[in-house]
């Protein structure tokens, strides 16, 4: 495989990788009871290949008997992001790639246009993050920005409102006006906001939470942010 090549690995991340037809698909390795599948239109013809090989080239034991190999994940420039329009969702300093997988997961079932991460301390989209998401960063605009909070500021100065979550401080997020532009401001896994993202943020929504346990699943509080930001008023 070519150095500058990536590798997508599980079924539904194939099919999704192929059928969004953003980036050219070079190779499907896959086990011999699924090469008469049909993977898609102008899908190559598969390569054969045993279980363990597919472990190998997809770094990990979840392939589900398939392999792609394709051109690099086509992230979008800051510039291109801004001027988009739509909901976008700000994830400030997660770390885990299965978190931001089930996070665009949740953003392309939920209609969000981009979703934007820091260069450094966050993953990009890797084969883990691409197999959680099941496909969904193929039709995702993913950005990554080197100062989060300075392209908070740009999304302000363009009248964007931000909307920070934040347990502590935050108003609760079903009695908050979600504008079809609105921009979610998420922090990463314990910690929370950086003080320097928190405040760009034009406002800041919780989660009442009734339970014991004191917060939720990244993905889980992700999805009941997004969700009800385009619930009809």
């Amino acid at each position: 495989m070519d150095d500058a090549n990536e590798v997508v690995y599980g079924r539904n991340p194939v099919r999704e990788l192929i059928a969004s037809g953003r980036r050219r698909v070079h190779e499907i390795h896959c086990l011999p009871d699924l090469a008469s599948e049909n993977w898609g239109p102008g899908a190559p013809r598969p390569v054969q290949a045993d279980r363990a090989r597919l472990g190998r080239m997809a770094g990990s034991s979840e392939h589900q008997g398939v392999v792609a190999v394709t051109d690099p994940y086509p992230y979008i420039e800051e510039s291109a992001l801004l001027a988009a329009g739509g909901r976008l969702i700000c994830l400030d300093g997660v770390q885990d790639p299965r978190n931001l997988g089930a996070v665009c997961r949740v953003a392309e079932a939920a209609g969000i246009t981009g979703i934007v991460v820091p260069s450094r301390g966050s993953p990009g989209v890797t084969p883990a993050v691409a197999k959680t998401s099941a496909g969904a960063v193929e039709h995702l605009h993913l950005c990554r920005v080197d100062n989060l909070p300075r392209f908070l500021h740009d999304l302000g100065t363009r009248g964007r409102p931000r909307f920070g979550a934040d347990a502590e401080r935050g108003q609760d997020y079903r009695s908050v006006v979600w504008p079809p532009d609105a921009v979610l401001v998420i922090g990463g896994e314990g910690e929370g906001l950086r003080p320097r993202v928190r405040e760009r943020c034009d406002q800041l929504v919780a989660i009442p939470m009734e339970g014991t346990v004191g917060s939720l699943n990244l993905s889980v509080a992700t999805a009941l942010l997004a969700f009800e930001a385009i619930r009809p008023a």
